[in-house]
């Protein structure tokens, strides 16, 4: 039986050796030192408060410099800046950063560089299109049955390759819910609601009621989706009151975005497990970034990791090339071999759907590794993970 103990203000897991032996109890003291350092006056109530969190949360060059310390590159950079980037990062995720060190690839995805003021061939700011596709104030159709509605333009972190960098943390977001719910209840072909933002779980849970429980209201709505980070960044979020309403609206699914095996902390893992425990399908959406998890190697370890918290991986999006993210993406090619080292090699629920989001609006197209090669009269030619060949027979 896994039991607790209390110390330095946390609750913490006491695991055993692969030998069985109870001696070693795993005590995180950097995460204990790192708070009582930056956050002296925060209590234990306070580190599990998600609006906390929020709250003092690091928005400012001059916080980052003194929790995250900034190489000497990094601050003349950022201090030469004009134009103002977006900055969020909990306290609870710059824990994490901070205790998996300065050269964790982690940190590279929530801190500016002057790189995203470098717009390279291909980026614009909505390379996809989701403007022309809106339909109301923060409403997106694109596919025929199913629609995007962005609640909130706030994140409790900022992703500094996020695909709507152009409405997130710039506080200049028109949305109107009025219309948006005018709009799907007159379009019956209408039965799958996305809800993002920004981030809808940063809502706080009457509000993020009200606005499924007059979507779910909509007769023809089949199902309602949720796509967040919160999990990763901010897992105190995942309340049981907050988990209690969700399973008020089934079917409701859960989208999660994660990035590195490294994520998946006890927090993360117990926040995951309340939310499946409560009949909510997982899934995760990570994002293909080049120098943090390019590897089938980081991949796989993330995907095994999300399926044993009953996270089923999704999709694998290739970067979209928004302004200034060309830092970020890794070619199609790099994409597509690591498919080819994760199919077959592994079990086929950790093999998420690698996908370009197509700019100009064309939206998710799959992409995969050839494993049709040929054919002829009687046969389709196959070449399978180990690179054998194969011949399967054509109906006659």
């Amino acid at each position: 039986m896994r039991k607790t103990i209390e110390f330095a203000n946390n609750l913490l897991p006491i695991h055993k050796f692969q030998n069985g032996t109870d001696r070693s109890v795993v005590i995180d003291f950097s995460r204990y030192n790192f708070q009582k350092q930056h956050f002296p006056k925060a209590s234990r109530r306070d580190w599990k408060n998600w609006q906390w969190q929020i709250q003092n949360s690091i928005t400012d060059l001059e916080m980052l410099d003194r929790i995250l310390p900034l190489t000497p590159t990094e601050k003349t950079e950022l201090q030469s800046l004009k134009v103002k980037l977006p900055l969020r990062i909990t306290p609870y995720y710059a824990g994490l950063i901070a205790n998996l060190g300065k050269n964790h690839p982690l940190r590279k995805t929530v801190i500016p560089s002057l790189n995203e003021l470098k717009m390279s061939f291909g980026e614009a700011a909505d390379p996809l299109h989701e403007e022309d596709d809106k339909k109301a104030p923060g409403l997106v159709h694109r596919y025929p049955d199913r629609v995007l509605v962005l609640l909130t333009d706030f994140c409790s972190a900022n992703c500094r390759y996020c695909t709507r960098s152009r409405l997130v943390g710039q506080e200049h977001t028109v949305f109107d819910f009025d219309k948006v719910v005018s709009y799907i209840s007159e379009h019956t072909e209408i039965r799958d609601v996305l809800l993002s933002g920004g981030d809808p779980l940063t809502l706080s849970d009457s509000k993020l009621e009200y606005y499924i429980q007059k979507i779910r209201a909509i007769e023809h709505v089949e199902m309602i989706r949720i796509g967040t980070k919160i999990p990763a960044v901010l897992p105190q979020r995942i309340t049981p009151q907050l988990v209690n309403m969700l399973k008020k609206y089934h079917p409701l699914y859960l989208s999660i975005h994660f990035t590195h095996p490294d994520e998946l902390t006890p927090e993360t893992q117990a926040a995951c497990r309340l939310l499946a425990d409560a009949g909510i399908p997982l899934g995760s959406q990570t994002v293909l970034l080049k120098d943090v998890n390019d590897s089938a190697e980081t991949l796989k370890k993330l995907f095994h990791e999300l399926l044993k918290v009953r996270v089923k991986p999704y999709y694998l999006y290739q970067c979209d090339p928004i302004s200034g993210s060309a830092h970020f993406r890794t070619s199609v090619d790099k994409g597509l071999q690591i498919m080819e080292n994760l199919r077959g090699f592994t079990t086929g629920y950790a093999i998420p759907t690698y996908v370009i989001d197509a700019p100009g609006g064309g939206g998710k197209i799959p992409l995969q590794p050839k494993y049709q090669i040929d054919e002829n009269a009687d046969y389709v030619f196959l070449k399978n993970y180990e690179k054998n060949i194969y011949a399967y027979p054509k109906k006659k």
